[in-house]
């Protein structure tokens, strides 16, 4: 009968591997903790009573179940307008960013371009300067885009970064795909929608992610180009309702503030504006860290 030896040494080494997994989930799960618990406390605090809240008492658990905040937010037709008007400017600006980036990133990744080493260059210098906040707003004056929902679109439909996440990941796809697709006679537009598109539907997804959230949180531009409210996109109206409650706070001393619902009505808004692009997540999971690895380290 044979008696089987372990070696000390693998067992001292599966051990180490073990106690090192452990220590990679017990960091995940403190990220995942420091993420999700703020959300909660929001959740919280909107579902709260205001005596509650005024007395400091939510944490994780509502207390005294009220939906007045989220009634109040509803409640007014022009909220709804404005997530339906949100709704559709951030899918109207995630369709013509990926159209511009892979319109902007695909010719750049042939050798045969000429320039194409001084466009490169051209395009990447616009990420470290920019003319500034007064510029802009004349540019934009000229233009005739102050005032028009397209200034909400135009200005920002081309991200450098994002197309460069796309230029490289388009640089990692094998030249012998496309020079295949040329010798059966595949013309460049071919060769893009054909080869370089259906291989790139990770970092596709991962820019529109991207440009999805970049375009949902959005304010910025509409506070500076645009007076007209129906024009307002979500950001900006909630942005407003805190900045009046904000001055509730400050000028009501005699009785008529009420600062455990302003609190609610805080947390109501956040929650209001940040879960719909959260559901966007789950769907692309799977897309975002192929996209995002492979699209960053291939030049």
């Amino acid at each position: 009968m044979k008696v089987e030896m372990q070696n000390p040494s693998v067992n001292v080494s599966r051990l180490k591997t073990k106690i090192g997994d452990w220590v990679i989930v017990a960091i995940c799960v403190v990220i995942m903790l420091i993420c999700l618990l703020p959300m909660i406390n929001l959740l919280a605090r909107s579902l709260s009573k205001t005596e509650f809240l005024i007395k400091h008492e939510v944490f994780l658990i509502p207390k005294g179940f009220n939906l007045s905040a989220y009634s109040t937010v509803l409640g007014d037709p022009k909220y709804i307008k404005a997530f339906g008007w949100t709704a559709f400017l951030t899918l109207v600006c995630t369709f013509l960013s990926l159209l511009m980036s892979t319109l902007c990133a695909y010719p750049l990744i042939f050798p045969a371009l000429k320039g194409r080493k001084f466009f490169n260059a051209i395009i990447t210098v616009t990420m470290f300067f920019n003319a500034g906040t007064i510029p802009n707003y004349l540019l934009m004056q000229n233009l005739k885009l102050l005032d028009n929902p397209l200034v909400l679109i135009i200005p920002g439909c081309l991200s450098v970064y994002n197309m460069i996440i796309l230029r490289s990941f388009f640089y990692g796809i094998p030249d012998s795909l496309r020079e295949a697709a040329e010798m059966d006679g595949a013309s460049y537009w071919t060769i893009l929608w054909n080869v370089y598109i259906p291989l790139s539907k990770p970092v596709l997804a991962t820019l529109a992610l991207f440009y999805a959230v970049g375009r949902w949180n959005g304010y910025s531009d509409a506070l500076l180009y645009m007076k007209k409210e129906q024009f307002y996109p979500l950001q900006l109206l909630l942005y407003n309702i805190l900045q009046n409650i904000n001055q509730v706070e400050v000028t009501t001393q005699e009785g008529f503030s009420t600062p455990g619902l302003q609190e609610s009505l805080k947390a109501a808004i956040v929650m209001f504006s940040t879960v719909p692009i959260l559901c966007i997540y789950p769907g692309l999971q799977k897309y975002f860290i192929q996209g995002v690895t492979i699209g960053a380290v291939k030049e």
